[in-house]
């Protein structure tokens, strides 16, 4: 499959990434944890959530050891995913040093305002500038919901570690969010290219001592950033290209899942010049709208011969595709209006055969698995009642988009 970049600059500079995948919080965390313990000069670090419940007490631990030891560590959290810290991780995080803030609170009208739906889901982390990781997963144990409570099966999600020049377009964006939050100065007074250097020359000694991998042979790796002033539709146009370019089999996992006009052309279009498409969407009720929404999509995937299954044993919250077994995604954004028109997002996209085929494998097994395949006249059949739950729940997101003044 061909990238969705022509410019061979570019492509070589995006070449050169070791890219691992990380399947559930403990894989994540375990990876997370030991690379903020071995930093030497900062950890930069972005989620939704922030949950210090069982392991991710783990995750703010290790950042608070970190700044104990020196390390410059900034998080940013979101204004309705983490409204504030439990205690007592705020006194604990400013004793040591941790400088922590809240992107966008939401302040006595809450979601009402509709400019307070454009959140920041990204989920990313830059360690001394040698490492990045991006995903879906929140700082929250696979196996506790806030909502829900115990789990009775892990949280189905992904994430990635990777290194290579990438790392640096994530540290740029991170380094810009946080000094948007701090006021301190505009972002055009900041020279973010002597700040890279600086950074760079700080953690030398660390490199030298080191093992690291080439950056002229690996993976072909992007990270793609969707915000509302210079990447608007970068994620969801990743995506297209992708599915007009698939010749033998897509597999999307997505817990959110609300295509608009253009995603479900795509998907329809590539089903009926005789690509395999499966969709692997959430299973469990979780919500009203995403739940019913969905589901009044159904009819004209089915009919197209998309594939769609139901995952079972808990909920889903992955946000990843593979096509053809080369291209991939791993990402924070769900495939609904929220994530790919209003919110601050963040994939990685791999063109690699070895990483496409290991994530494959992942939803093989979920799929034959742990997940119930949607019958086309089953679900023509369903009720009548559940049919209006799913139009009504479609109508209020279209009309709650529209407000916003957006089309989808």
């Amino acid at each position: 499959m061909q990238s969705s970049s022509s410019d061979p600059a570019r492509r070589q500079r995006q070449s050169g990434h070791q890219v691992e995948l990380l399947q559930g919080s403990q894989s994540y965390f375990s990876a997370l944890v030991q690379a903020i313990e071995t930093s030497v000069h900062e950890v930069r670090f972005e989620t939704y959530i922030f949950d210090v419940h069982g392991a991710g007490r783990d995750v703010a631990a290790a950042l608070e050891h970190a700044a104990m030891r020196g390390v410059a560590v900034t998080v940013v959290v979101d204004g309705v995913g983490t409204p504030e810290l439990s205690a007592p991780w705020p006194q604990r995080w400013r004793l040591a040093g941790v400088q922590w803030r809240v992107f966008a609170p939401l302040g006595n009208f809450g979601l009402m305002v509709p400019s307070r739906w454009r959140r920041m889901h990204r989920k990313l982390c830059v360690v001394d500038g040698e490492v990045a990781f991006c995903g879906g997963i929140n700082v929250l144990d696979d196996g506790y919901d806030p909502n829900h409570g115990l789990l009775s099966a892990p949280r189905f999600d992904f994430a990635v570690r990777v290194t290579g020049p990438l790392v640096q377009q994530a540290h740029v964006a991170m380094s810009q969010l946080w000094w948007r939050l701090q006021a301190a100065q505009k972002a055009r007074q900041v020279d973010w290219e002597g700040a890279w250097a600086a950074l760079r020359l700080a953690v030398q000694a660390k490199r030298e001592l080191a093992t690291f991998e080439s950056t002229t042979a690996g993976a072909w790796a992007e990270l793609v950033l969707r915000d509302n002033l210079r990447f608007r539709t970068r994620i969801e146009r990743a995506y297209l290209h992708a599915l007009a370019q698939a010749k033998q089999d897509i597999v999307l996992a997505n817990a959110y899942f609300l295509p608009g006009r253009k995603m479900r052309a795509g998907l329809i279009n590539a089903a009926q010049r005789g690509v395999r498409v499966r969709l692997l969407l959430q299973g469990r009720y979780e919500y009203f709208m995403q739940y019913h929404a969905t589901r009044a999509l159904y009819a004209p995937l089915l009919a197209a011969g998309v594939e769609i299954y139901e995952y079972q044993p808990s909920f889903l919250h992955a946000k990843v595709a593979v096509v053809d077994d080369q291209w991939a995604t791993v990402g924070s954004s769900n495939i609904d209006p929220l994530s790919l028109l209003l919110a601050r997002e963040a994939n990685v996209v791999v063109q690699d055969e070895p990483f496409a085929k290991a994530l494959n494998s992942a939803l093989e097994t979920a799929l034959t698995t742990a997940a119930q395949q949607v019958n086309p006249v089953a679900h023509a059949s369903r009720p009548w009642r559940l049919k209006l739950l799913d139009a009504l729940a479609y109508l209020v997101l279209r009309s709650l988009l529209f407000i916003n003044g957006k089309r989808y």
